[in-house]
């Protein structure tokens, strides 16, 4: 069996879309993918509306924080999603990136933050099928 592929979700602030995508994928992935997120700029704290959407669906957030970028995080991965971070992401050449288009949902309230989190709960799924397509558990 071949090494378990590394994804990295990448933001500017690691506090909403890339925690909601860290999350989801760990847990989809059951240990299938190794899982990293990171910011350019990480935030002080989480976002709250999207720290409530992942406990309502029975998810553990205690432990999770904004992370910086680091080299060896970069250097690891094999697909970088990038969220909206525009030209505050570094490029690292050789890697898979993915730009996944998503409303930040810094600032809004719970009912505008569900369908973010929704949306990047499909695309979590669609990336695992795709990465653990031939792979047996």
């Amino acid at each position: 069996m071949g090494r378990r592929p590394v994804v990295l979700f990448l933001c500017i602030h690691n506090a909403g879309r890339s925690l909601a995508a860290r999350v989801l994928l760990e847990h989809y992935a059951h240990g299938q993918v190794e899982v990293l997120s990171a910011g350019s700029e990480p935030s002080e704290e989480l976002n709250a509306s999207v720290v409530a959407i992942l406990k309502e669906r029975g998810f553990d957030v205690t432990r999770e924080f904004p992370k910086v970028l680091t080299e060896e995080n970069a250097s690891s991965a094999d697909v970088i999603v990038t969220m909206g971070c525009g030209d505050s992401c570094p490029y690292y050449p050789g890697k898979r990136y993915l730009d996944w288009d998503l409303d930040d949902p810094a600032g809004r309230p719970l009912e505008e933050v569900r369908p973010i989190v929704a949306e990047i709960d499909r695309r979590v799924q669609a990336l695992l099928a795709e990465l653990t397509e031939g792979v047996e558990e």
